[in-house]
């Protein structure tokens, strides 16, 4: 596994991540969601709906990488988007992924 999506795993394996168009939309207006990760090849109005939602609520969104290498990091299959519910872990996952060249946009 890529050492850069290694906070994901830890994340799902500690609960604190919930993961699914629906589940994270859920997440983000409860207020849940302290980070959104959407892959990089999702569609451009699945992109512009996570840039919407996350912008008006004030959630910040990366993104990067694709699909099967997120679902991968979570011994999971393919994963478009997903939300970590912990700040601590969020913060982390940030700041490990804010140098590399695989992801697009942080905001």
């Amino acid at each position: 596994m890529n050492n850069e999506l290694s906070g994901l795993g830890l994340a799902m394996r500690a609960g604190k991540m919930v993961t699914g168009d629906e589940m994270v939309i859920k997440a983000i207006r409860s207020r849940e969601a302290k980070l959104v990760v959407l892959a990089g090849d999702a569609s451009s109005n699945t992109r512009k709906k996570f840039q919407d939602k996350c912008g008006t609520y004030g959630v910040p969104l990366l993104i990067g990488f694709d699909r099967e290498r997120i679902g991968a990091s979570i011994g999971k299959p393919e994963r478009l988007v997903l939300a970590l519910t912990d700040q601590g872990l969020a913060d982390m996952f940030r700041r490990k992924l804010g140098t590399t060249s695989e992801v697009e946009y942080i905001e």
